[in-house]
């Protein structure tokens, strides 16, 4: 077995089972790179960046260019759970100059979206992006006030958690 096929016959549902495989390969040299490849393939994307994720958040950091890759991805990505993987995983990942438009349009883009968890992560975004760059701080207030006042409860919990950081 290789990484790409424990994805592709994962369930899509199961953390224990892809838990597994995040145990069997993250500390393989290729791990990061072939997780990169693998979110170019629409069956894989869920499965490729929620391994990421994990890395991310148990302490892994990413080499600049590998962000990149990830960032120039963005327009690919299909599923919301692999949007949603990707907006929970920016804390981690700090926008070049070279990827902001991208990251830009693809928030713009995300903020109509369906799934409301992505539309909560979205704000995060904004606020990740904006406190790169400060020429988004006054639009990303401006849609952390509208979505105070149009969106679910769980989307403001959200918010209410960007607003404590000090925004």
């Amino acid at each position: 077995m290789n990484i790409e096929n424990d994805i592709a016959n994962w369930d899509g549902k199961s953390s224990t089972d892809i838990e597994r495989i995040y145990q069997r390969y993250s500390d393989k040299s290729f791990f990061i790179s072939t997780l990169i490849d693998l979110l170019k393939q629409q069956e894989l994307q869920k499965g490729a960046s929620w391994l990421l994720k994990k890395h991310l958040e148990s302490g892994s950091t990413l080499e600049t260019n590998d962000i990149a890759l990830i960032y120039k991805l963005l327009p690919k990505l299909i599923h919301w759970e692999t949007k949603l993987h990707i907006l929970q995983s920016m804390p981690y990942m700090p926008v070049g100059k070279a990827q902001k438009k991208k990251v830009e349009a693809f928030l713009r883009d995300c903020l109509t979206d369906d799934n409301k968890f992505v539309r909560a992560w979205i704000y995060n975004g904004f606020y990740e992006l904006s406190c790169q760059y400060s020429e988004y701080k006054e639009e990303t207030k401006q849609f952390l006030e509208m979505a105070m006042k149009d969106e679910a409860a769980s989307v403001k919990a959200r918010i209410r958690n960007i607003m404590k950081r000090g925004f």
